[in-house]
């Protein structure tokens, strides 16, 4: 299945069906009086969050949806059935947007939610409806209300516990496949992965999801490389693994500064969310080469950063408690912030 993370698509919500002028005729009733019906409201245009989903591939095929046009109303005093609703069936972390790309309609992150986006017109009365002791053969009956329209962006943000950045060729598609059942391409060019993979760990009677995202370089937020976009995917994240090639760079100090810039450029509260740092593919290098680029990273992201190889499994368990203490930490933290409502009296 392709990945797609944004995709722009045209909604319509239904016409409200007509009312109709309608008079009983019958044989040896002299007097029948009007009996149009009213019109039917025009269909909805819902979004629903479902699981089983982790990709908007669906909206690249089709852009446009419309919900059904209400029936008219008939004679009889029979009123027009309502018109079919649209629901668009979107995955965990959708969130839908304004035309311009940035007035936020609505989030979902949960299975089961689901947002009215557009509402059909109401249908239209029957003469019956206007029918007064003054008005005895009313011959006017209202149209239903056009339906409402709009262009709307969905764009998927994967909802993940902890995120692997880095430079490309950090080792952040190896780390994943090393702790995960997850398969992302691996090869020794940059750029190897084209779009966000997920994962889920298990530590300890414990699991997570992780999100690899494609590298990035200087000048990703300016559209260098793939540019910042998949950034976006570890924007939910609780804490951040930020891993650094110890035997593909010469100073492992500006490789590690170089993204951190690309974070602060990117905003949205990545560059204050925890960061673990490690030196990865330690098992290319000497002990001496070890304690040189780590003295070298530790001097730039001022803590001790962790010696890491994926390939030979070093230390790939202990940044994965790492990371499960951090989001634990980050739990509570969450949990104290969140004020506790006052208890209320009672009252007679």
């Amino acid at each position: 299945m392709k990945f797609l993370d944004q995709a722009k698509i045209y909604v319509r919500s239904g016409n409200g069906g007509a009312g109709s002028v309608s008079f009983r005729r019958e044989k040896f009733i002299e007097y029948g009086g009007p009996d149009g019906g009213d019109g039917g409201r025009g269909g909805d245009v819902w979004v629903e969050c479902v699981d089983g989903l982790n990709t908007l591939i669906d909206y690249r095929y089709q852009q446009h949806f419309k919900a059904s046009t209400g029936i008219h109303g008939m004679g009889k005093n029979r009123a027009g059935a309502n018109g079919e609703d649209v629901t668009l069936r979107v995955p965990i972390g959708t969130q839908i947007l304004e035309e311009d790309n940035e007035t936020l309609i609505a989030d979902l992150t949960e299975v089961g939610q689901k947002v009215l986006l557009l509402k059909g017109g109401n249908g239209g009365f029957g003469n019956a409806h206007f029918k007064s002791s003054v008005n005895q053969a009313p011959r006017r009956a209202n149209p239903g209300l056009e339906g409402q329209e709009k262009w709307i962006w969905l764009r998927l943000k994967l909802i993940a516990d902890a995120g692997l950045v880095g430079l490309p060729n950090a080792g952040k598609s190896t780390f994943l496949a090393a702790v995960s059942a997850a398969k992302p391409k691996i090869a020794d060019y940059p750029f190897t992965t084209l779009h966000p993979n997920l994962g889920i760990v298990q530590i300890d009677t414990r699991s997570f999801a992780i999100a690899d995202i494609p590298g990035l370089i200087e000048g990703a937020h300016e559209g260098t490389g793939l540019g910042d976009r998949f950034l976006g995917h570890v924007e939910r994240t609780r804490v951040l693994l930020h891993l650094v090639d110890g035997s593909g760079v010469e100073d492992p100090g500006e490789a590690y500064e170089v993204v951190r810039g690309e974070l602060e450029a990117y905003g949205n509260g990545l560059s204050e969310k925890p960061e673990i740092v490690a030196l990865s593919k330690c098992d290319a290098l000497t002990d001496e080469m070890i304690a040189e680029r780590s003295a070298s990273l530790e001097v730039a992201c001022g803590q001790k950063p962790l010696i890491l190889s994926s390939a030979s499994g070093l230390n790939v368990d202990r940044a994965l408690r790492m990371i499960l203490r951090a989001i634990d930490k980050d739990k509570q933290d969450e949990a104290n912030q969140v004020p506790s409502k006052p208890e209320e009296g009672w009252h007679p």
